[in-house]
């Protein structure tokens, strides 16, 4: 895989990027936030310093090309306002997964929509990915609505894949294949 430390994407309205050491008290804003965290597959954030540790576990991972997340910033303000990320790259069978995260502040605009449909263009023509997944928690309509309207299909339903802070919760995996992006763009 290609390395990912240097890498932009530029929308309308957004600017797709790596996170920097200032964007701390912006990203632990946006993963302490329960309602953000809610059908995440860790608890909130307790601690500014998990943000200081995820930036610097990307400075070393976008470097390796282990995976991608960028930093979600609206242009308008330079807000850094989410994240989106490929991860668990195979380069053998042309496969990630996706990931994304939202403030709640920014959530019903499209701006998650807007990211998403940058990264797949990347994932998808520059990475020459064929596949793309996706798992979310059922309960996650806004999520589910997302990735419908990016061309995701639902495949399969996994009871009680996840427990978090005790709660236990089941996995709706979808896929997207390089072919429906090619005929939805």
């Amino acid at each position: 895989m290609p390395l990912f430390d240097q890498l932009t994407l530029h929308t309308d309205r957004l600017l797709l990027r790596p996170l920097r050491e200032g964007d701390a008290p912006a990203l632990f804003e946006i993963f302490s936030d329960p309602k953000v965290m809610r059908y995440w597959s860790t608890p909130p954030w307790a601690s500014i310093e998990q943000a200081h540790a995820a930036i610097a576990e990307d400075k070393r991972g976008l470097a390796a090309g282990d995976y991608l997340r960028l930093g979600i910033e609206r242009t308008g303000d330079g807000q850094l306002i989410g994240v989106c990320s490929l991860f668990s790259l195979s380069e053998q069978c042309r496969r990630a997964e996706v990931g994304y995260a939202l403030a709640t502040a920014a959530s019903g605009r499209g701006f998650m929509h807007e990211a998403l449909t940058a990264l797949l263009d990347h994932a998808f023509l520059d990475l020459d990915l064929n596949r793309i997944e996706a798992d979310i928690d059922p309960r996650n309509t806004a999520s589910a609505r997302c990735l419908a309207r990016l061309g995701f299909k639902q495949e399969g339903h996994l009871r009680e894949r996840w427990i978090v802070n005790g709660e236990i919760s089941d996995s709706i995996i979808y896929g997207l294949l390089r072919s429906e992006w090619r005929a939805k763009t």
